[in-house]
C-alpha cells in the first residue's frame, strides 16, 4: 500500500506540471453574455426607414446605416422587423413627404407597424480612432402611447434595484428631473405671439405627465398620493412611482393624442474610449467571426463600426427601459477558432 502511494504522488505531479507548462490553454475562458428583449409587448412589429445624415461626412449611407441598426434590431427577441427595401418602398408608395410626428404616426398606420423608427447620422469619421454619432426616435402608429422615459419597467423598489447599473440611474433620475422642471418653468411664447394662451399653457402642462406616465398612457392617475412637503404639489408633477408599471386598469384609458416619439436615445460613440472596446471585445467573441485581426479590426472596417455603433446605441435604448434580461454565462476552451 504504501509503496503504491508512493508511485502516485510522482505521477501526481507530472499532471500538474504539465497543466502548469499548458498554461491558460489548460482552462476554458469565462466570458459573461449580454441577455436583451422587447419589453413593450405593445410595439411587436416595427419599421426602420432610411437614415438621414446630418453629419459633414458626405459618403455616408442612410439606407446601409439602416440596415445595419435592422439586422441588429432583428436578433433581439420579440421583435418582427419589416426589412429596410420594403420599408423604402412602402414609404415611396405612400406619396409622404413626413416632417411631423403626425406625418409619421400617420405613416406607420399606412405601413400597418407598431411604430417606424427614424434615424440619423449626427457624426461620423471613418479614420482611427472612429467615431459615430446616432440618433434614433420611436413613432408609434397609435397617437395615445406616451413617451417611455429612461428608467421606464427597471426594478426600482425591489431587492434587485442595487443590481441596476449607475449610469441608468443618473440617466432616470434626470429624465424625471427634466419633466418635473417642466412643470416650474414658464411656457415660452408661441411664434408671433408675446403670451401663450390658456389652452396651450394647460396643454403644455398635461404634457409633463408623460414623464413618468410610460406607454399607452398606463401610468394616469398613478402619481395620485405624493408625499406632501409643506406646500401642495402642481397637479402635473410627475411622481416618481411612475417608473414602476401599475396594475392593469379595468376600463381602457381615454385617448390622450399626443405626436412626440415615444422613445427617443442620441449617443455618440468613440473608437478609443474603454468602455466602449471592451463591449466591442465581448461583441466580437460571440460572433465567432474567422475574419483576420480580431475585434481591432473592427475599428479598421467602416461597416463593422458602424454596425456595433447600431448594436451600442440598441441595447443602450432597450436596457434604459427594462429590457435587458439575466446575462448568460459560457466557458469556451481557447481552441481553434476560439483563440482570442
Amino acid at each position: 500500500m504504501h509503496s503504491s502511494r508512493k508511485c502516485r504522488i510522482p505521477l501526481l505531479l507530472a499532471i500538474m506540471a504539465s497543466w502548469l507548462l499548458a498554461g491558460c490553454a489548460a482552462f476554458p475562458d469565462r466570458m459573461v453574455q449580454p441577455i436583451y428583449h422587447n419589453p413593450f409587448p405593445q410595439l411587436h412589429k416595427v419599421a426602420v426607414l432610411p437614415f438621414y445624415n446630418q453629419s459633414d461626412e458626405p459618403t455616408v449611407d442612410g439606407e446601409q446605416v439602416a440596415i445595419a441598426y435592422y439586422n441588429e434590431l432583428q436578433a433581439i427577441p420579440g421583435f418582427e422587423v419589416v426589412p429596410v427595401g420594403v420599408a423604402k418602398q412602402m414609404l415611396i408608395a405612400s406619396r409622404m413627404e413626413p416632417r411631423t410626428g403626425a406625418d409619421f404616426q400617420q405613416l406607420a398606420r399606412l405601413m400597418n407597424v407598431d411604430a417606424v423608427l427614424v434615424g440619423s447620422v449626427t457624426d461620423f469619421s471613418p479614420y482611427y480612432p472612429p467615431r459615430m454619432g446616432i440618433a434614433v426616435d420611436w413613432y408609434a402608429a397609435n397617437p395615445g402611447f406616451h413617451p417611455v422615459p429612461a428608467g421606464y419597467g427597471l426594478p426600482w423598489g425591489t431587492a434587485e434595484e442595487e443590481y441596476i447599473p449607475s449610469q441608468l440611474v443618473r440617466e432616470a433620475e434626470f429624465a424625471l428631473a427634466r419633466e418635473q422642471l417642466k412643470t416650474q418653468s414658464p411656457p415660452p411664447p408661441e411664434l408671433g405671439h408675446a403670451r401663450v394662451s390658456q389652452a396651450s399653457h394647460e396643454a403644455a402642462v398635461a404634457g409633463t405627465k408623460t414623464g413618468a406616465a410610460g406607454i399607452g398612457g398606463l401610468m394616469e392617475g398613478h402619481g395620485e398620493g405624493s408625499v406632501e412637503v409643506g406646500a401642495p404639489l402642481p397637479p402635473a408633477w410627475p411622481d416618481p412611482r411612475g417608473f414602476v408599471p401599475p396594475p392593469p386598469s379595468p376600463e381602457r384609458p381615454p385617448l390622450r393624442p399626443q405626436h412626440e416619439p415615444i422613445i427617443t436615445h442620441t449617443r455618440i460613440y468613440h473608437g478609443e474610449e474603454a468602455e466602449f472596446t471592451q463591449r466591442l471585445s465581448t461583441y466580437y467573441y460571440f460572433r465567432d467571426d474567422a475574419r483576420f485581426g480580431g475585434w481591432q479590426a473592427y475599428l479598421q472596417r467602416p461597416d463593422d463600426f458602424i454596425r456595433f455603433c447600431c448594436h451600442m446605441h440598441l441595447t443602450e435604448t432597450l436596457a434604459a427601459r427594462g429590457g435587458a434580461g439575466e446575462s448568460r454565462v459560457v466557458w469556451r476552451w481557447p481552441i481553434g477558432r476560439y483563440e482570442r
